[in-house]
């Protein structure tokens, strides 16, 4: 696998990015953007959740786009409350189309950034399927899910202290394609202890035409 350093325009200036690719041979069938947790709160695209649901996308032949938000590491701008973020994430959909044509794309997220990528990816029609991981449902309002109908897949902690998992279940049964809800035991907001098994379950979540091949 290989791992690119790049720094990507984007409408706050620069973007700092890394774009992991799967083994050379495999077939490129989508390519995937991951967006952080929240910059006020120590988000970055090094977190630990981003980096283990990051490295199972790639796993599965997937090209994977992990980025600071603007105003985080080398990024320019500064935290815009999501308004600007979305802005963040729609030019880095332009560039992983740019580098991968005619490629659907994924889009996934851990909490703040589940708010901000699934609400572009709803939007964009680039955007073919959906991962949120950990979504804050008490802290932002997830309800333009409802007018999604893409695949989508939620991943929450048990103990997650921000989204129980009845509530989650209450906005998947309300959503007009469902969504595959994946509850992993025990584990808090952070899946301390439950990384594994996390990234197992965004294995799974992943569909099966977007997976690459050997080549």
């Amino acid at each position: 696998m290989r791992l690119e350093t790049l720094i990507l325009p984007g409408p706050a200036g620069r973007i700092e990015c890394l774009l992991k690719h799967p083994p050379a041979g495999t077939v490129i069938a989508a390519a995937a953007l991951f967006c952080h947790p929240h910059p006020l709160f120590g988000g970055t695209m090094h977190n630990k959740v981003v980096h283990a649901a990051a490295e199972a996308i790639v796993a599965a032949g997937i090209p994977t786009l992990r980025f600071n938000f603007r105003g985080v590491g080398r990024s320019s701008g500064e935290h815009d409350a999501g308004r600007g973020e979305q802005d963040d994430v729609r030019a880095l959909l332009g560039s992983l189309e740019a580098r991968f044509p005619q490629r659907p794309l994924l889009m996934a997220g851990y909490s703040f950034g589940s708010w901000v990528g699934l609400r572009v990816g709803c939007a964009d029609p680039r955007v073919v399927a959906l991962i949120g991981i950990g979504a804050p449902l008490t802290m932002a309002d997830f309800r333009f899910l409802r007018e999604c109908a893409k695949p989508l897949a939620l991943i929450q902690g048990e103990a997650d202290q921000f989204a129980p998992p009845a509530l989650l279940m209450t906005l998947a049964a309300a959503l007009p394609g469902g969504a595959r809800v994946s509850v992993v035991k025990d584990a808090g907001h952070n899946f301390a202890g439950h990384l594994e098994e996390l990234a197992a379950r965004v294995d799974e979540s992943i569909p099966a035409e977007l997976r690459g091949s050997d080549g």
